[in-house]
Parts: C-alpha cells; structure tokens; sequence
C-alpha cells in the first residue's frame, strides 16, 4: 500500500522556522524582548543586537532548508540540523539568560519546537511507490 506524502509536515516547520527567523534578523527585539534583554526601558548593546540578527539568520536558513530540501535524507538532515539549534538554545537561553522567567519561557519553546521538529522527522521520507511505479 502506497504511503501518503507527509513531508508537507517537517516543510510547513520550516517556513513558520524561516519566517520567524526573518522577523528577528529585521527586528532583534522580537527575540530579546521575551527574553527580556530588551524592554522595560532597556536598550539593548550593539552586541546583543548582533547577536540576534545572528540567531534570526541561523533560524532562517535552516527554515528555509527544511522548507526546501528533497524528502529522505536531504530534508531528515535539515531537520536534524534544526532540532540540533533547538537543542543549542535549550541549554545557553535555559541556563544563560538573566530572569528566571525568561529562561523557563525559552526552556519551554526551544524543547517545544525542537520535539516537533524532531517528530517530523517520521514524515521527511518521500511515498513509496506502489508495485506498478505510481504514487
């Protein structure tokens, strides 16, 4: 019995992963401010800013891997690679960042999507052909 193409699945993560990483490269404050190094009359240094065009960068490439790339091995990659940079966030913005808050706040979120990003994983393999060569 043929499997149903679910890439769809891990390609839709990767667009709202692009999507949001082309927010924060344009506005840094969409990452800082939750992570409360911005806000509350803060301004953020040029490094801290820096840093989140960097994230938001990083976040849109792999987006637009996962988004892109050709079901198998190619899309399980890209999203091993997104879930690895999930993983990477977990532990620094979990440990590293200055309110208690903030820091359970990007715990949830980065294992959230992470965990999701890693379930997709089960759909990034392209439908098996049937015995006469059709989808």
């Amino acid at each position: 019995m043929p499997r149903r193409d679910l890439t769809w699945i891990p390609r839709l993560l990767g667009a709202a992963t692009a999507a949001y990483g082309a927010a924060v490269a344009a506005k840094p404050d969409v990452l800082l401010s939750p992570t409360k190094l911005s806000g509350g009359g803060r301004t953020p240094s040029a490094g801290t800013t820096l840093l989140a065009r960097a994230v938001g960068g990083r976040d849109l490439a792999s987006g637009l891997a996962m988004a892109l790339a050709p079901a198998g091995t190619p899309l399980k990659t890209a999203v091993a690679v997104r879930v690895g940079a999930d993983i990477v966030d977990l532990v620094v913005l979990g440990s590293q960042l200055p309110d208690r808050d903030a820091r359970e706040k990007a715990t949830m979120v980065a294992a959230g999507w992470g965990a999701l990003c890693a379930l997709s994983l089960l759909a990034a393999d392209p439908p098996r052909r049937g015995l006469l060569g059709r989808a």
